[in-house]
């Protein structure tokens, strides 16, 4: 019966979440045309409702100078990203639920192998909302068909187990960008390489001019041996020209092969986007407010006596240690306050007191029947 009512006042939180999202949805054409101040109200009323409802789904907010420190470390993801955050209004995380995980991180290019113990997010939301377009910017942009996301957008993405040190590679746009030891790795023997032949280039560049402004008329004349080095000149710089192109294809193969990475760890971690999350979370919400209000309401039944608000708290938390062996800090003021709401709990907080079943249950249907009268 309990689960039944917070289902159908969960069902309009759904309506009212779908509704503030409509100006906001990259997915969904740009239908109405409000003002500035109109879809600035409406963006503080879609931020207030997002962060309310992922409050009833027990998610926290990441602050952002954890944000900041993830951005500066890596784990699971052995690359260097820029994220450009500075080209969106707003970008914020939410999270819940945290464990611990040992990984295996390679050394010595995969010779060697140490064991790192990271910390890793159950869930994670991310909210990212896109600058509003300026008309010239926003005509520059579909002329050069860059305009992926259009302004004012704003989007959401769900996903689970993520190390706290990849934070960034969930960030939309994300690039992979070489860092010092792969610079090295590339940049080493393509100076070793290339220095030889620009020594070699050197000496014959010169007569490669002269024997130029001879054909071309701008000079007297050669003798065979300036044609045989002015032709040793043009291999040398068709040489040096294949050996760049090879160097600048090995670095975006090493920049494609660190791009899957990426990939590879955050497409298999995604749950959900956009609109898409707002039925998970409405009915994560649900869930976490049915199980805290069962959970106070069964610690009061079973207990012999009155119990108090901070001992109600412990009593649940301890049960849940030892029926499920969950370390879990239990939410007793959200939980008392919808047991009051539907009338199954009396007393103040020194002296709380379940409604006995019976009573619960009759409680629970004249609810129920107050809900569904037009």
């Amino acid at each position: 019966m309990l689960g039944a009512i917070l289902h159908h006042q969960y069902f309009d939180e759904l309506d009212r979440f779908r509704d503030a999202y409509v100006d906001f949805d990259p997915e969904v054409p740009v239908g109405r045309h409000r003002s500035p101040g109109d879809l600035d109200a409406a963006y503080r009323g879609l931020t207030d409702e997002v962060v309310r409802v992922l409050s009833e789904a027990n998610f926290v907010e990441i602050s952002h100078e954890e944000i900041e420190r993830a951005f500066a470390e890596h784990a699971l993801v052995r690359v260097k990203l820029k994220a450009p955050i500075s080209d969106y209004r707003d970008v914020r995380m939410f999270r819940r639920g945290t464990h611990q995980e040992t990984i295996e991180v390679p050394m010595l290019y995969g010779l060697r192998r140490r064991s790192q113990e990271i910390e890793v997010y159950d869930d994670i939301v991310l909210m990212v909302a896109t600058k509003p377009d300026e008309p010239k910017k926003r005509k520059a942009a579909a002329w050069r068909g860059r305009n992926k996301i259009r302004g004012g957008a704003v989007l959401f993405k769900y996903f689970r187990h993520i190390a706290r040190f990849d934070l960034e590679a969930l960030l939309p746009n994300v690039r992979v960008v070489m860092g010092l030891r792969e610079q090295l790795t590339l940049g080493v023997p393509a100076l070793v390489g290339g220095v030889p032949i620009l020594l070699k280039l050197a000496s014959t560049l010169t007569v490669l001019f002269i024997v130029a402004g001879f054909y071309l008329g701008l000079s007297g004349t050669v003798h065979d041996n300036d044609t045989e080095q002015a032709l040793a000149a043009l291999s040398g710089i068709f040489a040096l020209g294949a050996f760049i192109l090879r160097q600048w294809g090995n670095f975006h193969r090493q920049s494609l092969i660190h791009q899957k990475q990426v990939t590879d760890n955050i497409y298999f971690r995604n749950v959900n986007n956009n609109s898409g999350i707002f039925n998970y979370l409405i009915g994560e919400a649900e869930d976490q407010d049915w199980k805290e209000a069962m959970l106070a309401y069964g610690g009061l039944l079973l207990a012999s006596v009155p119990l108090s608000r901070a001992a109600l708290g412990g009593h649940v938390e301890e049960l849940l240690q030892q029926m499920f062996g969950l370390g879990r800090a239990f939410n007793v003021d959200e939980a008392l306050l919808r047991l009051r709401e539907f009338g199954l709990v009396s007393g103040g907080d020194d002296a709380l007191t379940a409604l006995p079943l019976p009573e619960a249950i009759a409680q629970l249907d004249r609810v129920w029947a107050s809900a569904l009268r037009p």
